[in-house]
């Protein structure tokens, strides 16, 4: 099944506030969308009327600095939380979870993150690729290549985005070839990748990028260039890019 990222559109009443505060006590999260309930303690979201209820009740928040310990266990609680959540049967707390956990950053997260990538939804799917860039470990790298591989154009465009913040040259060549890819967003985000990578192969590739069909394109392989350029003057002190290939990019009439 194909799914495009934001085809569910629900409001999520439990912010990350809410989330922290739970895992504060030790307690977990119980949601419950569309008759769909996700049981992991004592506390109940309910989503799309916005209730929340908390039957334990829920202290109010300390005013004095906290000892960084305790933040850092409570840090890892809710990182173990969001965790669990990426096995809950609702869609929207999986998605949810794979976007929180690239956010917290955490290198527990990345085999959960990689189980991910297989999960029957591509909102899923492509979320998870992008926090395994946002954790910036290598061990994405070839795990997040083969993903780019996916029939669904928002998996290859969240795992080329990953790859992008990964920044490893290993992606440099599978990344070029997504240049050519059917849809727009593919190829934009894989021009972007190039330019965040920053690896001199890709110039021929984002050269020819300049005559894109799809203007995003056009500029973001320009823009990507001079990433380019830039790069190698940090490293050699000169640009080896012939200026032709930096000149400006035109609309095509």
């Amino acid at each position: 099944m194909n799914v495009s990222p934001g085809a569910i559109i629900l409001k999520f009443s439990s912010s990350s506030s809410f989330f922290s505060q739970n895992q504060r006590d030790g307690r977990g999260i119980t949601g419950k969308v569309n008759g769909s309930v996700s049981r992991m303690g004592g506390c109940r979201i309910r989503m799309g009327d916005a209730e929340l209820s908390d039957p334990k009740g829920v202290p109010s928040r300390e005013s004095e600095p906290e000892d960084p310990g305790i933040l850092e266990e409570r840090r890892k609680e809710q990182v173990k939380g969001y965790i669990a959540l990426l096995k809950d049967p609702n869609l929207t707390f999986r998605w949810k979870a794979a976007e929180a956990l690239g956010t917290a950053g955490d290198s527990t997260a990345i085999e959960p993150l990689l189980e991910a990538l297989n999960d029957p939804f591509v909102d899923v799917q492509w979320l998870a690729a992008k926090s395994l860039g946002r954790i910036g470990d290598s061990r994405c790298v070839e795990p997040l290549i083969n993903a780019m591989k996916s029939p669904d154009k928002w998996l290859r465009v969240g795992a080329a985005w990953g790859l992008g913040k990964l920044k490893d040259p290993r992606a440099t060549l599978p990344l070029i070839e997504l240049l050519t890819d059917k849809k727009k967003t593919v190829r934009k985000n894989a021009a972007w990748a190039l330019g965040n990578i920053a690896d001199e192969r890709a110039v021929p590739g984002l050269t020819k990028s300049l005559q894109d069909p799809d203007e995003d394109v056009r500029n973001t392989a320009q823009k990507s260039l001079a990433a380019i350029e830039r790069a190698q003057e940090r490293r050699t002190g000169s640009p080896e890019i012939p200026p032709a290939q930096m000149t400006k990019t035109r609309r095509k009439p």
